[in-house]
């Protein structure tokens, strides 16, 4: 189904409720897990500027990705399990949260689901990393796998079997967000994505610590060579890792990506 043009949300706020499930809050409470030092497989661990990042590379020929937003009734997912339950079949490899949301978790921006566009595109006109623009928007379309700017990916009259918005960019054509600080003291947990040049490699990230946006750009642009990535979240940022031992849910989550065998 063809993104629509944005428009003005009526609500901006992308901030996380108050926890209140003890499983929300013990993933505040605990440090990303690391990977088993033998571990070989989707996920691996670098480091840079004393920063270890969960690095996960989902060659498209070999896997299949998801976007769960909501489901039939319109509600949430929330968790790794109902992402999982809504995938009958399907060997489940890596889950993230991907894209972001308001308060009730429903999306932001633009998503699209099976194909069906839930919601359509905005810029961000109000407070927060939404409004950092430029943002952008993660997608894949014709078995290929892309981040684009917003505005250029909505004049490109695309047509994906997934989408998700998000914000902001983290790199651009090569550079740096404009508006990143260096040595800023903004840091969280965050997580992105970027995909390669051809479209067939989806690289998707979390730091195991907090990280502010310059040095997180920067390990995207110059750690892993993308020429566009896009930042997911620095508040909720969560990985399901079955092989590598992760089951990491920092709250109730919004738009997931759900990576699965084909």
């Amino acid at each position: 189904m063809t993104a629509r043009r944005f428009r003005s949300p009526k609500l901006c706020s992308i901030v996380a409720l108050p926890l209140t499930a003890a499983a929300g809050l013990l993933g505040w409470l605990t440090s990303v897990p690391a990977l088993p030092s033998a571990h070989a497989g989707l996920c691996r661990t670098e480091t840079a500027a004393g920063v270890e990042y969960i690095v996960c590379d989902v060659a498209l020929d070999r896997y299949d990705l998801a976007l769960r937003a909501v489901d039939k009734e319109g509600r949430p997912y929330e968790t790794f399990e109902a992402a999982k339950a809504s995938l009958p079949g399907r060997e489940v490899a890596l889950i993230v949260n991907a894209g972001m949301y308001h308060e009730d978790r429903r999306p932001v921006g633009l998503a699209v689901q099976d194909g069906r566009e839930l919601h359509g595109a905005v810029l961000g006109t109000g407070s927060g990393n939404y409004s950092l623009r430029p943002n952008g928007v993660f997608f894949v379309e014709n078995g290929r796998a892309g981040v684009m700017e917003s505005t250029r990916y909505l004049d490109g009259g695309h047509d994906p079997d997934l989408a998700t918005q998000s914000g902001p960019m983290l790199v651009v054509d090569g550079r740096l967000h404009p508006r990143f600080i260096e040595n800023s003291d903004s840091r969280h947990v965050r997580n992105g994505v970027c995909a390669s040049e051809d479209g067939r490699v989806v690289t998707l990230v979390l730091s195991r610590s907090p990280v502010n946006f310059w040095d997180f750009g920067t390990f995207f642009k110059d750690g892993l060579g993308c020429r566009n990535a896009l930042f997911f979240d620095g508040t909720v940022s969560s990985l399901y890792y079955p092989s590598g031992g992760i089951d990491y849910r920092r709250d109730r989550l919004g738009p997931m990506l759900v990576v699965t065998e084909q």
